[in-house]
């Protein structure tokens, strides 16, 4: 490979370690005086943090509950599971997937017969094993009264628990499991160090300034620029996924007894809207009277009423975006991906989905290369740390940034991604501590540019300012890539890098509140913010988390790049990057300041400015230099260097 020649014309190289968005920290920084609040001091701040850490463990708990009740509906709704065998058969091919499913109990309520099914249970004492067995008692008297059952949480052999039973519709047959939460322990673990509550790595020493740390609130569904807390949607409407589509007939059947116009089918659902009867009504038909994968609230965004102030230059929607949003039915999306609609995502889906033309690397940790919300997503990667092994992910970091760029959209489980059809390249640069070299993070870079990654994330930095990187990073640059990156956790002024690289569309961190996130760096370099905070996205296992970080917020701006590029494959790299931070929403000081940049991403205008034939004007001058050095380069660029 030609660009292998690049690492003898650069030369020696100092490996500095760079970690995933958990900085080495500098030194202590002035608290911003453009922040409405006062400065909060190191005790307030840690508090804050850890209040931030905790929101992320409460969701992650919820986000598996749900996840654990949507697989036992599925395995209850398979009418080909009827006998012991068959039971065993499909829940011990489950388990090998689902690890953390470690014992189920199938149930047959007419004839009084269960199926065990043990997985990699630990090693449990005789008061875990009365413990576990207490609570698929409760469970099996709840399912002979037609009921669900929810375990509080416990701790067996020294690891959380639940216990979630679930019946079948007819209920003549129930399924319960125990489900391990070690997924907890992780997340914990990881955003003590991502949120800088311990002294991350352990040799280092840091402290960093306070500053006012918003209010976290309740994770709700709702439009990019309402600022209400409550989740609206449609009395009359439903949104339904079937076990199996409808016929025609079906459907006019429907119609007639909910008394309906005729459906509108979003992806794999439908959304009915009644001229009688209510939401709760209405699920209470579909529940009784038809298979259903799942049913939802049909949510509305408060976008169509009015022009917003922030859409005041660009006009009412265009004829091409449907006036009735995208509702995704993925099982988490409704309760816990504030962030897809926050920042118009789904009207923007109206206008692209993105293309498997546009490639998006994720320079990282490596993926969950078998997740099923990321099946068939991903295109061969590369393993920088060990070559001979494929990308796997041993930290949990890289699959759940994959997650928020392209997790299925409307697959009925799991998350959705800001992407349905980009592709991911997971590049591993970074190992089991999440953290690497320069040199590994720079190959990874290089890499995946002459791989044809249109899109780079690094959710990774470090604060020193590598030369070496820089060239790394304008290689990628120069062949027209976008690289997107993290600010940093440490809520300092100070630079990190490739952030702070001029290549490079540096992200800051928001909240559900579009606030800005407590732990989020700040900076003239700061060029784009993006929610952060709370965020649900796959994690290894087939399990889902919610972390919070800028680590978490430039993947939305990486799948925001590929979106466009999808749209318009003649923009420059520059271009996209134009149009990213010229359409936002103006967070903050009037302008661009250093908390936000030039404020949050807003996908739908910036598809919307992106989507015009003509290139806008202020772009001209720059495209016309670009190609003429381009067309330059090609004449004079040594072969040495040359990686194609």
């Amino acid at each position: 490979m030609k660009s292998r020649n690049l690492w003898s014309v650069i030369g020696a190289v100092a490996l500095l370690g760079v970690l995933l968005l958990i900085f080495i920290p500098g030194s202590k920084q002035p608290a911003p005086a453009a922040e409405p609040a006062q400065p909060l001091k190191p005790q307030q701040e840690h508090k804050a943090k850890h209040f931030t850490m905790q929101s992320d463990i409460h969701a992650t708990h919820q986000l598996n509950r749900l996840d654990a009740k949507a697989h036992l509906h599925k395995m209850l709704s398979n009418e080909s599971l009827r006998n012991a065998g068959q039971i065993r058969l499909y829940t011990q091919n489950e388990q090998k997937t689902h690890k953390h499913f470690q014992q189920v109990r199938w149930y047959n309520l007419k004839q009084n017969k269960m199926v065990d099914i043990q997985g990699q249970l630990p090693k449990l004492s005789k008061d875990d094993k009365k413990l576990i067995s207490h609570h698929f008692q409760i469970a099996q008297q709840k399912l002979k009264q037609g009921e669900a059952y929810d375990s509080p949480k416990f701790v067996a052999a020294g690891q959380p628990y639940f216990v979630v039973a679930e019946p079948s519709k007819d209920r003549k047959f129930g399924a319960a499991a125990l489900v391990n939460q070690a997924v907890l322990h992780e997340v914990s673990n990881h955003q003590k160090r991502n949120l800088r509550l311990i002294p991350y790595p352990k040799e280092g020493k840091f402290k960093v300034e306070s500053v006012h740390a918003d209010t976290l609130s309740d994770i709700t569904v709702k439009t990019g620029h309402d600022n209400e807390k409550a989740s609206h949607f449609y009395e009359n409407e439903i949104v339904v996924s079937f076990q199996q589509d409808p016929t025609k007939e079906q459907l006019l059947d429907i119609s007639k007894e909910i008394s309906c116009e005729t459906p509108r089918k979003l992806g794999y659902a439908y959304v009915f809207r009644s001229k009688e009867m209510d939401y709760q009504q209405l699920r209470s038909y579909f529940e009784k009277n038809w298979e259903t994968k799942y049913t939802e609230p049909h949510y509305m965004y408060l976008t169509n009423d009015r022009i917003p102030q922030t859409m005041s230059n660009t006009g009412s929607l265009p004829e091409q975006a449907n006036a009735q949003v995208n509702i995704p039915n993925d099982l988490l999306f409704s309760q816990y991906q504030w962030n897809l609609p926050v920042i118009e995502t789904n009207r923007g889906w109206d206008l692209s989905r993105g293309s498997e033309d546009v490639i998006i690397a994720v320079v990282d940790t490596g993926a969950d290369l078998t997740h099923t919300d990321l099946a068939g997503q991903l295109v061969d990667g590369y393993n920088i740390v060990d070559k001979e092994k494929k990308p796997l992910d041993d930290v949990g970091h890289g699959t759940h940034v994959a997650g928020i760029i392209g997790a299925l959209v409307n697959n009925g489980e799991g998350v959705a991604g800001v992407s349905w059809y980009n592709k991911i390249m997971p590049v591993k640069a970074l190992d089991s501590s999440g953290s690497g070299t320069t040199y590994a993070v720079a190959e990874g870079i290089i890499w995946a540019t002459d791989h044809g990654a249109k899109v780079i994330n690094m959710s990774l930095g470090n604060y020193a300012d590598s030369q070496f990187l820089h060239d790394a990073v304008k290689y990628a640059y120069d062949r027209d890539v976008v690289l997107v990156a993290a600010s940093g956790n440490d809520n300092t002024e100070r630079p990190g890098y490739p952030a702070a690289y001029p290549e490079v569309l540096a992200v800051a961190a928001t909240d559900s509140n579009q606030k800005r996130a407590e732990y989020s760096n700040y900076g003239d370099y700061i060029d784009v913010a993006a929610p952060g905070t709370n965020i649900a996205s796959t994690f290894p296992g087939n399990q889902y988390a919610a972390l919070s970080g800028t680590s978490m917020a430039s993947p939305h701006a990486a799948a925001m790049a590929g979106l466009i590029r999808s749209l318009n494959p003649n923009l420059t790299n520059q271009e996209v990057m134009d149009v990213m931070t010229s359409q936002t929403v103006d967070l903050g000081d009037k302008g661009k300041d250093k908390y936000f940049g030039h404020g949050q991403i807003d996908i739908f205008r910036a598809l919307q400015a992106a989507s015009t034939p003509e290139v806008p004007l202020q772009m001209w001058p720059g495209r016309t230099l670009l190609n003429l050095e381009q067309e330059l380069r090609k004449l004079t660029r040594p072969q040495t260097i040359d990686g194609e």
